[in-house]
Parts: C-alpha cells; structure tokens; sequence
C-alpha cells in the first residue's frame, strides 16, 4: 500500500513517516508542499505518482493549502478513486466542510497521535479496496457485455457456404429441408421482409399487367 505524506513542515512530516513506519507495511513517499505534490501526481511531464492508497494532506501550507490541492488532485482520473485524508489542527466547521466539499474523505486533528492516524488509514484503506473490487466488477461485466453483444451480431450474419436451387432459388436449411429465400434469411438475421413486384418481372410475367406499363396511345403513335 502506497501512501503519500503532502506537508510543508519537516517535522511533521518526519512525523507522520515514522509513525505509518511503526505501524504497518506501507510504501510511504513524501512532498514537501502541495505544489509539488500536484506537479507529482499531474504534470505528464515528470515521473508521476498515480499508483497511491491514500493521501496524507497538511491543510495549512504556503502557496496552494491542503483545500485547492485536495481539488486539484481529485481532479485528476487517476486519483479520483483515491481517498484523501486532511490533517488539519483546525476543527471549525466552516473549514472542514470546505475541505470535504474539495474532496476528502476524513480529517485528522494535530497533534497526531499514532493509534489515531492507523485506525484513519485502516479505515480508508479498506474503502479503497471495495472501491476497487467493485470498478473490477463493473469493468468485468461491460466486458461480458461488450462481448455478448459481439456473439449476438455475429449470430445474426449469413455466414458459410448456403446451398440454394438454382432453377427455384430455395435454400437448403441447417435440417436439410428447402426453404424459401426469405424465410431463411429471417429466420438466420435481423432482416424483415415486404413483398412487391419490379417492372421486369411484371413486364414478363403478367402480360396484362404489361399494359398498364405502356403508355397510352402507344400503338397509334407508332403508326405516325
């Protein structure tokens, strides 16, 4: 688990390091102001820290504060699913819920005592676990779903060799029986079908249709 330390002050920050050291398995690296922190975890320019667990955020810091770099941070696609934990020695209303609205998920009180910081870690450590599994479910399932939809069009494409009489224009089915042309295609696609009667067929097949494709006074014209 990867947890990253943002506090401008070195020995809260030495702090903080040494107390998650003592208490768990945890990969810790740390920024020294929330501007590098941003730059860190943002700018396509540096090497950049997206793999996090948790954000360990001082809300009182020169140049951009713990609130504008917590806002900046979740803004980010990779790091919107990672949870943000102020510590703050503020405990006014107005600033945590100016600190909640930018996106944290729980606060810490200075000074910090270590049974505190490793119960909040734990706590939001296991959020993000269930955050995960269940991205890796819906992720899962838009697959199969993406796939099904494949199958299903593909279900519903002619494929292979079709056997069809070439005096009748049937065709032989999957059971070995002759079919119209139109049932099959139906019965093997998506395809609907209506009925009509082109001018050719008319013209050949229907001589009494074929006069209502002449014009009138044809004969007489032909005469002149």
């Amino acid at each position: 688990m990867r947890i990253l330390i943002v506090d401008d002050c070195p020995q809260s920050r030495s702090l903080l390091y040494g107390l998650l050291q003592h208490g768990g398995p945890y990969e810790i690296v740390v920024a020294s102001s929330a501007d590098e922190a941003v730059r860190r975890c943002t700018d396509p320019l540096v090497p950049r820290e997206t793999d996090l667990d948790v954000i360990l955020l001082d809300l009182d810091m020169h140049g951009v504060d713990g609130i504008e770099a917590c806002r900046l941070l979740r803004a980010e696609s990779d790091l919107r699913d990672v949870p943000v934990v102020i510590i703050t020695a503020k405990t006014d209303v107005e600033s945590l819920a100016m600190a909640f609205d930018a996106g944290a998920v729980d606060y810490i009180t200075k000074p910090v005592r270590q049974i505190e910081l490793l119960a909040r870690v734990r706590s939001v450590l296991a959020l993000k676990r269930e955050t995960d599994a269940r991205k890796s479910k819906e992720q899962d399932l838009l697959a199969k779903n993406l796939e099904l939809q494949r199958a299903l069009r593909e279900i519903q494409v002619l494929r292979g060799l079709i056997k069809i009489c070439s005096v009748c224009k049937k065709i032989k089915n999957d059971q070995g029986s002759w079919q119209q042309v139109e049932l099959y295609i139906r019965d093997h696609s998506a395809a609907e079908f209506t009925h009509g009667i082109c001018a050719e067929c008319a013209r050949d097949q229907y001589s009494k249709l074929n006069e209502c494709f002449a014009p009138p006074d044809s004969d007489r014209t032909g005469m002149l």
